[in-house]
């Protein structure tokens, strides 16, 4: 594991050496892509076998400290889940970056396993210090695989602010570490595990760290990165970054309120709760008023991390109660939601990408009738929209009913405020799961149906087999986990054991391996299998009824043009992304985000043409962070002032500073 670890940081090496190589991509790539297969492999073998907890101190970091690794179940499954879209992103990106032949992709080249590396790094990582410079060094190597697009003119700004928000996570999560670490010092976890804080010293660790953690994953309102640096980045870092980087956030979260923080508090998880509920119906939301297919996916991300920390919340919430079972049951949830997620959208960002070389453009309005032009990069995307559409019978579909399973637990809570709570949430992450089928319909339709909206759509053409096989894994891999996700919680039943202190499962609760019955043999089940054959039977014989029962009499003529001579009516006057979407957003969006519609309709006789456009504004831009921009402008001019004074005025407040210190010093000593 160290040493796979290791060999990436030497294929950085290589790739900053051979960086003008011709074959230097082939070998980053194909080892990074070889080294990410090991770990994945590796982390199956440990959760198969039990996954005991596997330690290692090196003699790295500070002078008087020694770095510890450790990989436990919960390591191994979140090890499994970066690898595992390592390896596709290695493969697609070779195949990505030859189809670009694109000179500026040099720069990616030595970042990319470097990135992976810190990934993986704070996974492993079993004290604070370790895991901070993982962090950081995880944080680093993505922004600057951000700005590996520089020449791109929204890139600069997306950089900017995303090298800001990482700097405030991290720094929160050095203060949540200093809680938890607390008077002994002591920064190793199992240190911090047997001396846990509590009171408002416990409180407080567990907000810094949802902050920090949060603003990494993109918790609302600390997202506003998000959309902006996840589309910057190349189309295989964007998965990484999105499929992937948005885990780790989670991992931490995981670790510390369900490993290191001792016995939690219910309301800890009734505030996670309310947090992913939020999360999940503003990311969709912000999807819906997107005609970029990147930022859509970047927002839908947010969602959908909206949608797990949800999961965490309902599984702290029962382990405070000391329901094991449903905390057992949200738990499993939140981490199958977690490889689920990575799968579908690495697929999703992967078919971005794809698109992007083909119509050289991220705009739904300069899509359609791609299906015709891409029939295997179509199919792909159809697998991942209608996976993170939660549509049986695929892996999206089996995470979300497992998390509404546990939902329908909520009245074995004792708190009765917490039987409301969970309520509302369940009502509101149905509202979340049904706007981001309209999403994906919006988008696939858009960019995939219909006819070509620009020359290069009409010019389209498939991408080569590298980028084809990067996506027919994570496509196989959605439907797969769909039809049989009882092994997959099989294997991940070690960390679902561990994190919420519960003892080994009645096999009752598990049918055969077709079968998934959550609580009870006899309670509520899901046969994917099942599920997809009558799926398939039905689909075969409405296609079998129309093609024999439907009128032969085809007509077949010119359509009405609407006015438009010369071109082609269905291409021009089709649905564009804009209109699918506008029911939803007059419906929500007039009110959470302002949008507003501005038609400018010459009159009659004015050979003008019509003009149409949509404003919207962020609500987390306008009611948390222009404020505090304004403040910290505030302070700033407040303390350039300093710059200005007088000597008798710089002695006066070296006095006063000394009299303030010298206080402090004689409280805190009594």
């Amino acid at each position: 594991m160290v040493s796979a670890i290791v060999g990436l940081l030497l294929l950085a090496a290589a790739g900053v050496a051979a960086s003008r190589i011709p074959f230097a991509r082939g070998i980053v790539y194909g080892g990074t892509g070889a080294l990410c297969a090991l770990l994945a492999l590796w982390s199956v073998q440990a959760l198969a076998g039990g996954a005991g907890t596997e330690a290692l101190a090196l003699p790295l970091g500070l002078p008087w400290m020694t770095a510890h690794v450790r990989a436990d179940a919960l390591s191994a499954v979140f090890l499994l889940v970066v690898n595992l879209t390592g390896a596709t992103a290695s493969l697609f990106g070779w195949g990505y970056e030859r189809a670009h032949h694109d000179a500026r992709s040099g720069p990616v080249l030595p970042l990319y396993p470097l990135f992976i590396a810190g990934m993986n790094a704070v996974l492993i990582a079993d004290d604070a210090f370790g895991f901070l410079v993982s962090w950081e060094f995880m944080s680093l190597a993505s922004w600057l695989l951000v700005l590996s697009t520089h020449r791109d003119p929204d890139t600069p700004r997306a950089a900017r602010i995303y090298l800001i928000m990482a700097s405030f996570g991290t720094a929160c999560l050095l203060l949540a570490f200093g809680l938890l670490a607390g008077a002994h010092g002591d920064y190793r976890f199992d240190a911090i595990r047997s001396h846990a804080p509590e009171g408002w010293a416990a409180t407080l660790g567990v907000l810094l760290v949802l902050v920090g953690a949060g603003s990494k994953a993109g918790l609302v309102p600390l997202h506003v990165w998000l959309p902006l640096a996840h589309p910057a980045a190349p189309s295989h870092v964007s998965a990484l970054m999105s499929g992937v980087m948005t885990k780790v956030a989670v991992y931490a979260i995981t670790r510390v309120l369900f490993d290191l923080i001792g016995e939690p508090l219910w309301w800890w998880g009734g505030v996670m709760l309310v947090l992913g509920a939020i999360t999940a119906i503003m990311g969709v939301l912000y999807a819906m008023l997107q005609d970029d297919l990147k930022r859509l996916l970047a927002y839908s991300t947010v969602e959908n991390i909206g949608v797990i920390v949800a999961a965490l919340g309902m599984a702290l919430v029962f382990k405070a109660a000391h329901v094991p079972v449903i905390a057992a049951l949200a738990m499993s949830a939140a981490l199958l939601h977690v490889i689920n997620h990575s799968l579908f959208k690495s697929l999703l960002f992967y078919g971005s990408g794809a698109v992007l070389c083909a119509v050289h453009s991220r705009d739904l309005g300069r899509m359609g009738g791609l299906i015709h032009r891409m029939p295997v990069t179509a199919a792909f995307m159809l697998v991942g929209a209608a996976a993170i559409s939660a549509l049986p019978p695929l892996n999206g579909f089996v995470g979300e009913w497992l998390l509404f399973q546990a939902i329908l637990n909520g009245p074995a809570l004792p708190q009765w405020s917490l039987k409301i709570l969970i309520a509302v949430i369940g009502a509101a992450l149905a509202l979340a799961a049904a706007l981001a089928a309209a999403c994906f319909v919006r988008m696939y339709g858009t960019a995939f149906l219909g006819r070509p909206r620009g020359k290069e759509a009409g010019e389209a053409r498939e991408v080569n087999s590298a980028m084809r096989l990067g996506m027919a894994v994570p496509a196989v891999l959605c439907v797969l986990l769909g039809v049989l996700p009882t092994p997959l919680l099989r294997l991940f039943e070690p960390a679902t054991r561990l994190m919420v202190d519960a003892g080994p499962f009645d096999d009752r609760a598990y049918q055969p391996w077709l079968w998934l019955a959550p609580t009870s043999a006899i309670g509520n089940s899901y046969n994917g299998l099942v599920m997809a054959l009558v799926i398939g039977a039905l689909s075969l014989l409405l296609v079998v009824a129309i093609h024999r029962w439907a009128s032969a009499k085809v007509r077949r003529s010119i359509p009405w043009g609407c006015g438009y001579d010369g071109l082609d009516p269905l291409a021009v006057t089709q649905y564009t992304a804009s209109s699918f979407g506008q029911p939803i957003r007059r419906a929500f969006g007039s009110t959470v985000f302002r949008a507003r519609d501005h038609v400018d309709m010459p009159q009659p006789g004015d050979t003008r043409p019509a003009r149409f456009h949509v404003t919207w504004t962020d609500p987390a831009w306008h009611g948390l962070f222009t404020p505090l921009i304004r403040l910290v402008e505030w302070l700033a001019d407040l303390v350039n002032r300093l710059q200005f004074l007088t000597i008798r005025r710089y002695l006066m407040l070296m006095f006063f500073a000394l009299v303030v210190l010298l206080v402090m010093v004689a409280v805190t000593q009594r």
